[in-house]
Order: structure tokens, then sequence, then C-alpha cells
């Protein structure tokens, strides 16, 4: 098996795998996604990465095996593991109360409206159990509007002016009892690791989860289209879609949701990332074993990915551990999180046989979820048909050592 590579190009000439060369473009096509980007590692080694259609379709750009795009969630996994670091560094533990540690950002007038807030643990933020249920109430995080008007602050609303809003708003049930995906949960975590490391939530992560492993593009995103990194795609909304209310000052009030309807530096520890698909990879390759450095101890992986209290697996067959979503098979696992905001989806998963893999792409289909379940199956059934794994190593190319 051959691959060449020279900056610029779409993609690897790489025998073998040109199944996804088919796959992923007619994906593309049925949901109407200018672009998007696949990076694949089997047992340690990138062996694919190629970038699919344009990533600007007024300049006509093409998508670059390293372009740059929004993940959204998987910034989560990010998170989890800054935390779970700063564990093994005796530095916090999984049963602090977090608003012991945040205690600066409560309310002026003193105590919360529901006293149960103080019970909220680290554990239970990892494991989205910390008592708020966007699906009874509603998520704070996309909430700018209620946010400014409740506290009368301007825009942009900071996770400060967040927190203390939700101080003031009962809880959806008792921490610990149950599991709900919660943006806001995480959003505390990366107010945390601010506390107690005294440092960005954006420059720990990369000081100390990212550049260890030779990461060095990654970064929180620019909320404008002005604002965009070198190297990275533009957004695009489905067509047909809605305008959204600017989280902005100085911008008209109804703008398109890939660029103002959200702030990602608000958003950061939840979902405010912008990477390409091989720095993914690589980032849960550093994780799994299979290409050291490590950034997390063999047992701390162990406990990110065990199984959390029975009243938080809803499905038996796989579970939200802390900043993952985990499917035993055997004596492995298969580990994963997907990701979505206006303008991007993105998948990680780490397979319980030896495989990493990233996908992102530069707009959400309206019914984004049922395009990320048939990327999901068509990446399986492209592995599934390759006969003959190749034995190079593309990362060097990538700036990788």
């Amino acid at each position: 098996m051959r691959a060449s590579y020279s900056p610029g190009q779409t993609g690897l000439n790489v025998e073998g795998l040109e199944v996804f060369d088919e796959l992923i473009p007619a994906l593309m096509e049925k949901w109407d996604v200018p672009g998007g980007t696949i990076a694949l590692v089997k047992d340690g080694r990138l062996v694919l990465a190629k970038g699919y259609g344009l990533s600007d379709i007024e300049e006509k750009d093409p998508v670059l095996p390293d372009s740059l795009f929004r993940v959204a969630s998987i910034s989560k996994p990010i998170t989890a593991v800054a935390i779970l670091q700063l564990v093994e560094a005796g530095q916090l533990d999984l049963d602090d109360r977090a608003f012991d540690i945040l205690d600066r950002f409560q309310a002026a007038e003193g105590d919360a409206r529901d006293s149960r807030i103080n019970d909220v643990t680290i554990r239970h933020l990892l494991q989205h159990s910390g008592g708020w249920d966007r699906d009874k109430s509603f998520d704070p995080m996309f909430e700018a509007r209620w946010v400014e008007r409740e506290l009368g602050v301007s825009k942009p609303v900071s996770c400060e002016d967040v927190i203390r809003f939700m101080w003031g708003q009962p809880l959806d049930f008792d921490p610990g009892t149950q599991y709900a995906y919660s943006n806001f949960g995480y959003c505390l975590l990366g107010r945390i690791i601010e506390e107690v490391t005294q440092q960005t939530y954006e420059d720990y992560v990369k000081s100390s989860v990212l550049e260890p492993v030779s990461i060095t593009r990654m970064a929180i995103g620019g909320t404008l289209l002005e604002n965009r990194a070198e190297g990275e795609v533009r957004y695009y909304g489905y067509p047909g879609e809605s305008l959204a209310y600017s989280v902005l000052p100085g911008t008209p009030n109804r703008v398109p949701w890939p660029y103002g309807g959200f702030h990602l530096k608000m958003v950061d520890a939840h979902g405010g990332w912008t990477a390409s698909p091989i720095d993914l990879v690589r980032f849960a390759t550093s994780l799994d074993g299979s290409r050291p450095p490590l950034i997390l101890e063999p047992e701390t992986v162990d406990m990110m990915t065990s199984p959390p209290d029975p009243r938080l697996r809803p499905d038996l067959r796989y579970h939200y551990a802390m900043g993952w979503v985990v499917e035993p098979i055997g004596d492995s696992a298969n580990w994963w999180h997907d990701g979505s905001l206006p303008g991007t989806v993105s998948i990680l998963l780490r397979t319980s046989h030896g495989m990493v893999w990233a996908a992102i792409f530069n707009s959400r289909p309206e019914d984004w979820s049922e395009f990320a379940s048939e990327l999901h199956q068509l990446i399986w059934q492209g592995i599934s048909a390759v006969a003959e794994w190749p034995s190079h190593d593309l990362f060097p190319l990538f700036g990788y050592e």
C-alpha cells in the first residue's frame, strides 16, 4: 500500500481505501452538505486523511485533510480529560462539590433558589447527572436573550452570567439520581478548571492536554465569519433555515445561525473547540494507549470509561461515562462522542478492535441526527469492505511525531 501527500491536496492516494471516496461524497450529496473530511487510524497509525467537497462555496476552496472545523460537543471529552488530569494531580476529587469551588459565581443575593445545587459534585457534572434536564426545562447555554433580560446584562452573555442566572433556577431532579445531557454542566467544569489552575480554560487545555501530544492548531473558535482561523472552513445553514437572534453587539438583530446565533467563547468547555479530524484521532489515540505519549494514566482511563451508577443508565447496551458514550464489547469497548451546532456535525469514535476515526462537516442538515446515524453506518460499512489495511503512517506528514 502506498500513500502520497503534499500541502494543498484534498486527500491522499491510498490503495485499498477507495471505498470511502464513494461513500462520503454520496452521503454529502444526499444531505446537501458542502464539505467534510475524515481521518482514520488503525493500530495507532493514521492510514487515511481526506477532504471532500468545498470548504467555502463562494471562493470554491476545497476541504483539505487538515482543514479546521468547529467540533461542537466533541469538546466534552477534551474537558473531561482536563478535569481527570487535575484529579490525578490531587488538585481535585471527583466528589468535590462544584459550588464549593465556584463560590464566587453565586448570585449576589446569597442563597440559591434550589438548595440542591449545593450537592452537585464534579462526578455528577462529568456524568450529566447534576440535576438539569433541558428536555424538562431549557438549555441555558442557548438562551442568551433570556439571561440578558433577567440579569440586565449587555451582549455578549458570559459563562459567569449564565451561572448566576442558573443560581436562581430550580433543578429538574436530585443530583446523582438520573442521567440528562447537560451543556451547562460542562460549562461549570470549564470554570472549575479555571478556578483550580488560575489559567483560562483554553490555555490550560492547550498546554496540558493538547501540546504534550503535538496538537498545536486546536483553539476555541470565533463566532463571526471574519473571526475564522487560518485553514478553517466556512459554515452553512441548511436550506430554509430561519435566522437567529444575534448574541453579539454591533451586528444585525437577526443573523444566520452559524455566525452569531451562539457565542463560541461562551460555550467553550462544552462546544467551542475547532480542530481537524487528524487532531481528534490523535487525541483519542493518546488515551487508549495505541500511540504514546499518554495524557492520562491507564487506571484513570478505566475510570473515565467505567459504567456509572445504574440509575444513570437508561440503556444497558451503552452508557455515558465521563465525557464519552461507552459500549462494552467483550473485554474492551467502543467509545464515542458526536457533536452538532448550526453549521457543523462531528463524530469521534474509538473502536474495541484498535481503530479510531473522526469525521466533520461544515453544515448541519435539518434532521442532523439521521445524517449522523447514516454517517456512522457508512463508515462501519467502509471499514468492513477493506480487504487489506495499509502499513504506512501518515501522522508525520501532518506534523505529528
